[in-house]
């Protein structure tokens, strides 16, 4: 059968969508039937020659292209979790011409004539709330992107889109092979010396799966990670380290070129538009509103954590001393994570490994079910035998106080090779209001030796924040599908994924789901007290390394000029030297692999630095909880009904004002982090 018939599952994608039908063939005539019928409606949207209203203008153009937003949503998610190369060849096919056509809308001068027709009408003015809101945004959204360009002007727009598109995916895909191109095997027992059981029970799974005697160890985090902080062999932890930041440096999957012609392309595009630069093209509309402020806001938190962050350095290399004599080296990039726990053992008698057995991943999420029952009234509930991309994704749905249908969502946990790394939230539908379909991926530690899935608590704080995205989603309650869930400024959209971290340190929400896997005690007393006064542990180390990559990420949009500064991934390279504790090799080239900045054609380019403003809204939000109780069902309203259910429907700064009362206080991070409290009248923005 043709797959351009109805038969082909993604052209009209229902609720439960059938991921077991989807296959590569079905992209190329689906996409193309979805395309046309957008442009149809599109055309007939700009011709109508009806009295304009919102619901033939403003609400035909929100519901224009969901079918086809729905199908290259499925589509993109599909080729990130469970790729092979006739997947990635179609989806890298539809590329161009889709991104065309979404660069084409604000550039079509009837429908634009038509948004504008209708923001100038009597009816418009009188519009309140998400739609007075919508109609703005539109407005202004057409004019940064081009809808008031001359004809050779929009042509240009559209070649920069294309070609950002196109170059992008190949960014993204480049990471994933070279990834997966690297293994180590260790054959003798002897060198695996200081690695923990959980790390070698995996490596030799890994290894059986390829056939292979002795130990596999990957670039894939859980592996990753393992052999850095913990493997004794040095010469092992550079190898694995210098493998790791020259990904996608080499042959066919070199992503230097990228990055230059990426960064090119980003430049002319703000240029072409009107803007300064590329920051200040994406964060016009955003919390920050401009690179200049993006900047300063980094800067005043490099200020006040640079002197911690020395401090914690020369501890480091004092303790090393203290291990190993005074004759021993300076910290190279490969000692810092294998010292550094070490140095955390011995102050505090405590360290990841410790923790696993009360962190079972299956208990981790009942009890991640049970905090946002008593949070936010809503229950979740499994359901087998539901269509997914592979059986390692398990399938939930989630019902309101009341018992109503709220949506569903897959979570998919462990690592594949057909599976990109890191860990991401996605929506798949978005109800107007509801229901809504999202999903939740991670690299989680994978079971092992016979035992249950056992988590990190870092990989515990990462299944709360993915979840907090999700119920960003989820909770969703706005009729205006492009200002529902998610789709917020992205210096606010971390605010609801990280203050669900939180709940992660405090007793009363651990003794629901951190429980010892064979004996199903809670984390003793004593343990748990050192678990807080460890929390910040080298914490000026941490913030140090994020505001490296928000200015690593700024600079590039902002000051970076190719002839002046040359090689921009050696231009990285001289940038985070100084959040790093250790001198950077010369081949150092982690930014051909940021897939945050170059995976997709905006994605977290220019806008890096919204973790550590999302941070400082975190920090301070929770004290409201802190204060009135973790579980407090007031504290748990109000933060339903004035952040997670109102996605853009309203100005983000007016949300956060209508939860907490007043603007942000800043000194709560930094107090968070225990180091120190700014001066008065120091504001997050």
């Amino acid at each position: 059968m043709s797959p351009v018939t109805d038969a082909n599952p993604l052209l009209d994608i229902p609720f439960r969508i059938p991921f077991d039908r989807i296959r590569a063939e079905h992209v190329a005539p689906a996409v193309e039937h979805l395309l046309e019928a957008a442009r149809t409606r599109l055309e007939r949207l700009a011709g109508a020659d009806e009295a304009r209203t919102f619901e033939n203008t403003m609400r035909a153009l929100d519901g224009m292209t969901e079918p086809l937003d729905r199908a290259v949503g499925v589509v993109r998610h599909l080729e990130s979790v469970a790729t092979y190369p006739e997947l990635r060849a179609a989806y890298n096919a539809i590329q161009p011409t889709v991104s065309a056509f979404y660069s084409s809308i604000p550039l079509h001068e009837g429908l634009w004539n038509a948004v504008k027709e209708y923001a100038g009408s009597s009816e418009a003015a009188s519009l309140q709330g998400a739609r007075a809101r919508y109609v703005k945004k539109t407005v202004d959204d057409f004019r940064r992107h081009g809808a008031d360009l001359d004809a050779a002007g929009k042509t240009r727009l559209k070649e920069i889109d294309v070609e950002l598109a196109e170059l992008t995916t190949r960014f993204a895909q480049n990471v994933l092979d070279s990834t997966n191109a690297f293994e180590l095997v260790i054959t003798d027992a002897a060198g695996l010396a200081g690695l923990p059981p959980t790390a070698v029970d995996e490596a030799r799974q890994s290894a059986a799966s390829k056939g292979l005697a002795g130990w596999r160890f990957t670039l894939k985090e859980p592996s990753y990670l393992a052999v850095m902080t913990y493997l004794d062999d040095r010469g092992v932890r550079e190898q694995v380290y210098r493998a790791h930041t020259t990904r996608a440096t080499a042959g066919a999957l070199d992503n230097r070129p990228l990055v230059a012609r990426i960064l090119e392309l980003r430049r002319a595009k703000a240029r072409l538009l009107g803007f300064r630069d590329f920051a200040d093209l994406v964060l016009e509309d955003r919390m920050a509103h401009s690179g200049a402020r993006a900047l300063a806001f980094l800067e005043d938190l490099r200020r006040k954590t640079e002197s911690h962050f020395a401090r914690e350095n020369r501890e480091l290399e004092d303790f090393r001393r203290q291990l190993e004599g005074p004759q021993a080296g300076p910290l190279e990039p490969w000692d810092i994570a294998y010292y550094a726990e070490k140095m955390r053992k011995a102050l505090y008698d405590i360290d990841q490994e410790m923790l696993r057995p009360y962190f079972p991943l299956e208990r981790v999420i009942e009890g991640l079910f049970e905090v946002t029952r008593r949070l936010y009234g809503i229950r979740v509930s499994s359901e087998t035998g539901v269509p997914a991309w592979d059986p390692q994704a398990r399938y939930y749905n989630m019902f309101g106080e009341d018992g109503q249908f709220l949506g569903a969502f897959f979570a998919d946990w462990f690592p594949r090779e057909n599976k990109r790394g890191g860990a991401w939230m996605d929506a798949l539908i978005t109800g107007v209001p509801r229901p809504h379909l999202g999903l939740i991926c991670g690299n989680l530690t994978p079971p092992a030796g016979g035992k249950p899935a056992l988590l990190t608590h870092r990989e515990v704080e990462t299944i709360f924040h993915e979840f907090g995205h999700l119920l960003h989603h989820l909770l969703s309650d706005v009729e205006i599908r492009s200002l529902a869930g998610t789709n917020v400024a992205w210096d606010f959209v971390e605010l609801p994924s990280q203050i669900m971290e939180n709940w992660c340190w405090e007793r009363e929400a651990l003794d629901l789901f951190a429980r010892h896997y064979q004996t199903g005690d809670p984390i003793p007393g004593e343990l748990l007290e050192r678990m807080w006064r460890a929390r910040t542990f080298r914490s000026a180390n941490g913030q140090m390394r994020q505001l490296g990559f928000g200015f690593l990420d700024l600079k590039l949009h902002v000051e970076y000029e190719p002839e002046r500064d040359g090689d921009a991934i050696e231009y990285g390279r001289r940038i985070l030297q100084s959040f790093t504790p250790a001198p950077l090799p010369p081949d150092y080239a982690m930014p051909a692999s940021f897939s945050h900045l170059f995976a997709s054609p905006v994605g977290y380019g220019a806008g890096y630095y919204s973790y550590k403003w999302a941070e400082v809204l975190d920090a301070d939000a929770f004290t409201r909880f802190r204060a009135a109780g973790v579980f407090n069902p007031e504290a748990g309203r109000a933060f339903r009904n004035s952040i997670l259910s109102k996605g853009d429907s309203e100005d983000p700064a007016e949300l956060y004002r209508s939860f907490m009362g007043r603007d942000p206080d800043p000194s709560a991070l930094l107090r968070r982090l225990g180091l120190g409290v700014p001066a008065s009248g120091d504001t997050a923005g």
